[in-house]
C-alpha cells in the first residue's frame, strides 16, 4: 500500500467544505486542480463519481480504471479512466492506501435483500446521488439523471474479494485519512458520504468528511 502525504496548505485552498454525515455533495474542478476528501473520524465509506464537466457522457468508469491499473483497489499513482478510455483523474497523495471499486452504492433494492424488508426504507447512496443532480447547479447544467448514474467508487471503503464473493469488511481508514486527485481534464464530482448504519463500512455510524481543493500550479 503505497502511502503518501500532501504538503498542500488547507490556508490556501481553492475552497474548503464540510459534508455533514449521510448527506450528498457535488463540485466542479478544472483540469490540473487538486481535490483532497478527508475522513474526518475515520471508517466512513465516501461513494464518488466523477463526469466530464462538458459531457454527462463521459463519466468515471470502474471497468476501464481496473483494466488499466490491473488492480481493483485504488491508492497513490492510480489514473481513474473514463467510459472514453480516457484519464479523468490521477491519485498523487493517499494516507489510507486502499479504496474499493467493487461495492456500489447501497440503494433501497440492495437494503431490502442484504438487510432486509424492513430496510428498504432506510436513506441510502443511490437516493443522495438522485437528489444531488436535481438540486445541485453543476448536475443541472450538465442534464444528470438516474440514467447516468454508474459504478461508483468507494473511497475509504474496504471490500475483500473472497471466493467469488465480496464481503463488506471493516475500515483501515482512521481519524485525518485523507485521499487526494489531480484532475486530468474538466470534471464534475458527485459524492454521497454514505448513510448506509447495516455493514461496517461506515462502523455503523455515518460521519462528516471534509473535501477540500487547490488551484492548478499554473493557475
Amino acid at each position: 500500500m503505497p502511502l503518501q502525504e500532501s504538503l498542500r496548505d488547507p490556508a490556501q485552498a481553492l475552497w474548503d467544505v464540510i459534508c455533514p454525515a449521510g448527506e450528498p455533495w457535488m463540485g466542479e474542478l478544472h483540469r490540473g486542480q487538486i481535490v483532497r476528501i478527508v475522513d474526518l473520524a475515520g471508517n466512513q465509506a465516501v461513494d464518488t463519481l466523477f463526469y466530464n464537466r462538458h459531457d454527462r457522457k463521459e463519466r468515471y468508469s470502474a471497468q476501464a480504471t481496473i483494466v488499466a491499473q490491473r488492480a481493483l483497489y485504488l491508492t497513490t499513482g492510480s489514473v481513474l479512466m473514463s467510459s472514453e478510455g480516457r484519464p479523468m483523474l490521477t491519485i498523487v497523495a493517499d494516507t489510507c492506501g486502499r479504496h474499493d471499486t467493487l461495492g456500489g452504492a447501497c440503494s433501497a433494492e440492495s437494503n431490502t435483500v442484504r438487510y432486509g424488508h424492513d430496510k428498504g426504507f432506510l436513506h441510502s447512496c443511490r437516493d443522495n446521488f438522485l437528489y444531488a443532480t436535481q438540486h445541485c447547479a453543476c448536475g443541472q447544467h450538465l442534464g444528470l439523471s438516474k440514467r447516468d448514474l454508474a459504478s461508483n467508487i468507494n473511497f475509504f471503503m474496504n471490500v475483500p474479494v473472497e471466493g467469488r464473493a465480496l464481503r463488506f469488511a471493516d475500515g483501515v481508514s482512521a481519524p485525518g485519512k485523507y485521499v487526494e486527485l489531480r484532475a486530468e481534464q474538466d470534471v464534475v464530482i458527485l459524492i454521497s458520504n454514505c448513510p448506509q448504519l447495516n455493514n461496517p463500512c461506515n462502523g455503523y455510524d455515518p460521519t462528516p468528511i471534509r473535501v477540500i481543493a487547490w488551484r492548478a500550479p499554473t493557475d
